[in-house]
Order: structure tokens, then sequence, then C-alpha cells
């Protein structure tokens, strides 16, 4: 497996457990009284973009005629 295709689930994965720690800490600023943290790029939109990039990169690889 190519290190574009290795790497694109485990982004998916950080990602799913960074957007579960933010709103982890959404729920319990919000139980305490405190406002909501808001971070400047959400983590789900971070690893999409990241995913992308990997799955264009990977494509780009795989279509490389190496002679």
């Amino acid at each position: 497996m190519c290190m574009f295709c290795a790497a694109i689930p485990a982004v998916a994965a950080m990602g799913t457990a960074a957007q579960g720690q933010q709103r982890e800490a959404a729920r319990k600023a919000e139980s305490e009284g405190h406002p909501i943290p808001k971070p400047k790029v959400p983590p789900a939109r971070l690893a999409g973009v990241v995913i992308v990039l990997l799955a264009i990169g990977s494509v780009v690889y795989h279509t490389q005629r190496w002679v």
C-alpha cells in the first residue's frame, strides 16, 4: 500500500477523534456554564481537506508510468 493510501484512513481516524474531543470539551464547558470554545478550523473540515489532498496525491501517484 502506498503512503497516500495508507494515510487516508489514519487521517480519518484522527479527524474523528479530534471532533469527538472538541464535542466533549464543548459539552463540558456548557455544563459548567463557561462559553463554548470555538476552534479557528473545525477538525472535521480540516480532516476532510487533508483527505481530499491525499486522494488527489494517490490518484497522481497511481497513474504515473514508471519506466
